[in-house]
């Protein structure tokens, strides 16, 4: 089955599992809303990827884990949004979870998701004990504190911001856990996986920060120019338009280069740099 089918069959089954037939109406509404539409889900499709390129013989483990990474990200775009963060009114082109069912039910299903997220993992623990455990594990490090995506949020509230340190934990903490999760569930050490995911994510975050800058919402599907708004720390701002195209650059080339050895390493080196053809902006290709 392709990676998206296996990712949205899991996914549907996962939120409906959550709609039990006792639960509120409208947070169980809002849990769907959340998730839909999928986007790219790039980060359980780099997950399955790496599992792919080691073998995947434990499917069933890799599309649970492949849910529990795209249900916390879910989690983190309804928090992000909230009017305490960024106050955003539209995510993936609708009204962003707060501004749609109110502020109450958007941190309720937030929290929802996350909660989810390890419930995913330990039902699927009957596939392999050991391999789920340390998939739950891989997953809290690059959620929590004091490398997972809640310091990267919480570095927004510092006076003074370690700009690589914040990019690693707010974008490339749960790129990281994809490409450790993904070997994790497929029956390798996680450790030599953990350059791959943190060059991905530290490119996706650049991208993005050139798309901020240079794109509108109507071709983001979410406000754009908001790091200038917010004053967050960002690469344009950082090293300018040509700087932090060259940086992504750099980046791209460097994380094709750190692919540990496997199976599939050359079907994972395609993948990476079909990626890195998906997320350059159009504005910034010719300096890339």
């Amino acid at each position: 089955m392709a990676f998206d089918k296996r990712i949205e069959a899991a996914m549907a089954a996962a939120i409906a599992r959550g709609q039990g037939s006792e639960a509120p109406s409208r947070l169980a509404s809002a849990l769907e809303y959340s998730v839909t539409p999928g986007g790219a889900r790039i980060r359980p499709t780099l997950l399955l990827s790496v599992a792919t390129a080691c073998g995947d013989d434990r499917p069933e483990l890799s599309d649970a884990a492949a849910v529990a990474l795209e249900l916390i990200h879910c989690a983190s775009l309804v928090h992000d949004d909230m009017p305490c963060f960024d106050d955003a009114e539209i995510r993936r082109g609708k009204p962003t979870v707060h501004r749609a069912y109110s502020e109450p039910l958007a941190i309720l299903t937030g929290d929802s998701l996350i909660v989810m997220g390890f419930e995913v993992l330990a039902r699927a623990g009957q596939h392999d004990p050991l391999r789920a455990l340390q998939l739950v594990t891989a997953l809290a490090v690059r959620t929590g504190m004091p490398m997972g995506i809640c310091a990267g949020q919480g570095w927004e509230s510092e006076s003074e911001i370690n700009l690589s340190a914040y990019h690693r934990a707010k974008t490339g903490a749960l790129f990281i856990a994809a490409t450790q999760m993904g070997a994790i569930a497929a029956g390798y050490e996680p450790e030599p996986w953990e350059e791959l995911g943190s060059r991905i994510g530290e490119a996706f975050q650049v991208a993005d920060d050139l798309r901020d800058a240079l794109c509108d919402a109507e071709t983001l599907g979410k406000p754009a120019g908001q790091d200038e708004v917010h004053q967050r720390p960002n690469a344009v701002r950082e090293y300018g338009v040509d700087g932090a195209a060259r940086r992504l650059k750099d980046i791209l080339g460097g994380a094709i280069a750190s692919i540990p050895s496997c199976p599939g390493e050359a079907m994972l080196a395609e993948m990476v740099r079909r990626y890195a053809e998906k997320i350059v902006p159009a504005q910034v290709a010719s300096r890339v």
